[in-house]
């Protein structure tokens, strides 16, 4: 991943003209970019704040395909952030669809699984089982401690969904 103050700003600056067509098309354009520090950090929060569909859709579609693991760091930073359980969800999504190794990120996905609705967990469980082999004894152990520990009861609606994640995390 890149640094790239000029890139980012030009990104800002079209995110912040609320134009459908120039975002949509500025976003499908980065998938022929080198990644730059920064941009999935933008496009979270555009998201976030977002009412427009479409636009939204365009950022779920660029995140999902992710390839480049250099920008595992910037996603999961944007997961441990305050955004409403629809980005969380969209964020974490991307984890499992994008095909990259989040495992050293697994404690952060399960403090979205624990925060958030049962769409989030969802998602959570799903990012998990697609890198169970690659988390560590020591993250899974944690990860159950914090499942069942005290500051966590699941809601009457993720009982079920945290059972089957411990049962996945015991192996």
């Amino acid at each position: 991943m890149i640094k790239s103050d000029k890139k980012l700003k030009e990104l800002e600056a079209i995110l912040n003209k609320e134009n459908s067509n120039t975002i949509t098309a500025s976003i499908i354009s980065l998938r022929d970019e080198q990644p730059f520090e920064g941009a999935v950090s933008l496009l979270t929060g555009h998201y976030d704040r977002s009412k427009d569909k479409d636009v939204r859709r365009t950022i779920e579609h660029f995140m999902n395909d992710l390839k480049d693991p250099s920008v595992c760091p910037e996603v999961a930073g944007e997961i441990r952030k305050k955004w409403n359980d629809h980005t969380i969800s969209m964020l974490v999504s991307s984890c499992w669809q994008s095909g990259l190794d989040y495992s050293a990120y697994s404690v952060d996905i399960a403090k979205a699984y624990i925060q958030g609705d049962y769409v989030t967990a969802i998602e959570c469980l799903t990012a998990l089982e697609a890198i169970i082999n690659d988390i560590s004894h020591d993250q899974r152990k944690k990860i159950i401690n914090m499942l069942q520990g005290g500051t966590f009861k699941a809601a009457a609606e993720k009982r079920e969904l945290t059972l089957e994640l411990i049962s996945v995390l015991n192996g």
